[in-house]
């Protein structure tokens, strides 16, 4: 009778196994059964979340090359970086969540550490690899808390639209359809032009696709204009797969010791990277319904340890700062919540690797829409900014145009955040500044008087 028992039991196991579609080894890694989810489902998530955030492995390269970076190097660095981030996040925090090099501190290092002040990538990466272990640490302290209440909800909003704005100046310049004039700094490019005409095709294919729900628009609406271009005689398929390129001209270039000299640099990344990390965090969160019953995020400490420690081996692999990407939502939306969706994720971009070729043929007039594209979907954080109260609103609209008028990201935070507090004082609204704000601040101040 106890055989026949367990017999039973162990054929009930073995259905609910295979109904669910659980491993038992992954189910117990990733908790599958307690969060109902099922393997299947898991790879699924995964594929998607990859599909939709793929387009940085060959954007990212394109922006960094222009500060002297090699380009299949960045590439390299770029998959590595988006596989080892992702897999710690998947296997230590066990969430849906995949990381990359970030779309807008790719731009800030390329065109506001290099391009706008002059310094060498080299110094750029040290930059971004001591913004990293800062965000390590206050990651395991009460800091992060601190940090991320003090800054008001305005002033984050217009940081990301701002950025956004940024970007966009970028992709418009990169396309051709903005170029420099002497009498009015900047006009319309010739739109006459096959390859703007080939960009401004590529953007509206991909806001239609997106519009009409293809989580994958982005990837779609490059290969569609790269293969456009190549069939046009515009630009060359130089191969497909390979080996992947050598890491060695971007693998433990960072300088250290010369970043230190930039602690202002340090900061900005530190609270761009902070600000996104934490706004993805509850997009992806919410989405899948991961938070606990008092409404909090589990396992805080270790996802943001996960995007530090990230961001760190990104430096040392040679490419900008690796972050939580808002992609990831795309994966929550057909299921997706686990760890295992994030390592699918990981492993994917290691596969990408050996699509060095491909990702090297893609010509800007491909690569240009798609940072247009997500320039607007930042843009429209400004959208969310309160403008009842006109001290909250002016530092925040200040904060984001100054970025793409002055072409650099860290004017833009520094006069955001030095104009709301000096709207506030002669407002009399003194208790509304925190402290962090007033330490940020003066640490802007300083920078335009005596650094």
């Amino acid at each position: 009778m106890l055989n026949n028992s367990v017999t039973l039991e162990s054929k009930k196991s073995e259905e609910n196994t295979i109904n669910t579609g659980t491993h038992p080894l992954l189910n117990k890694l990733f908790q599958l059964d307690k969060l109902k989810t099922t393997v299947r489902t898991e790879f699924t998530a995964g594929i998607t979340t990859f599909l939709t955030m793929m387009y940085i492995s060959v954007v990212n390269p394109s922006l960094l090359s222009t500060t002297g970076m090699d380009f299949g190097a960045v590439f390299v660095a770029t998959c590595l970086a988006a596989a080892l981030g992702t897999l710690l996040t998947g296997l230590l925090a066990n969430y849906p969540i995949a990381l990359a090099p970030g779309m807008s501190t790719n731009a800030f290092f390329a065109f506001g550490i290099v391009g706008g002040m002059g310094y060498d990538w080299q110094t750029g990466l040290g930059v971004i690899f001591i913004s990293g272990l800062l965000f390590l640490i206050t990651s395991l302290l009460p800091i992060r808390s601190w940090v991320i209440n003090g800054i008001p909800t305005n002033l984050r909003l217009a940081v990301s639209g701002g950025i956004g704005l940024f970007l966009a100046l970028v992709a418009l310049k990169t396309s051709g359809i903005v170029v420099a004039s002497s009498a009015t700094m900047v006009t319309f490019g010739d739109v006459t032009s096959p390859s703007i005409l080939l960009a401004i095709f590529g953007f509206f294919l991909i806001a239609g696709l997106y519009a009409k729900g293809y989580k994958t628009a982005i990837v779609i609406g490059i290969i569609t204009v790269t293969v456009i271009s190549h069939l046009l005689g515009l630009s060359e398929i130089k191969g497909i797969v390979s080996m992947p390129p050598s890491l060695a001209p971007t693998f433990m270039q960072l300088d250290i010791s010369a970043a230190l000299n930039a602690s202002v640099l340090i900061i900005s990344l530190f609270l761009i990277d902070f600000f996104d990390t934490a706004g993805t965090t509850v997009a992806v969160t919410q989405s899948a319904k991961l938070y606990d019953e008092n409404g909090k995020v589990p396992r805080l400490k270790r996802l943001f340890s996960c995007d530090s420690l990230a961001t760190a081996i990104g430096a040392i692999l040679g490419t900008s700062t690796t972050t939580s990407y808002l992609e990831s939502t795309s994966g929550t939306a057909v299921g997706g919540r686990s760890g295992l969706t994030a390592v699918v994720v990981a492993l994917l971009f290691l596969i990408l690797l050996f699509f060095a070729p491909l990702a090297e043929s893609i010509p800007a007039s491909a690569t240009a829409p798609a940072i247009l594209f997500v320039s607007c979907l930042m843009i429209s954080n400004l959208f969310k900014i309160e403008v009842d109260d006109v001290t909250e609103y002016l530092p925040a609209v200040l904060a984001a145009i100054t970025m793409p008028f002055t072409f650099s990201i860290i004017e833009g935070f520094s006069f955001g955040f030095i104009s709301f507090v000096f709207i506030k004082w002669f407002s009399g609204k003194q208790k509304d500044i925190t402290l962090p704000v007033y330490f940020l601040s003066a640490i802007f101040a300083l920078r335009w008087f005596f650094l």
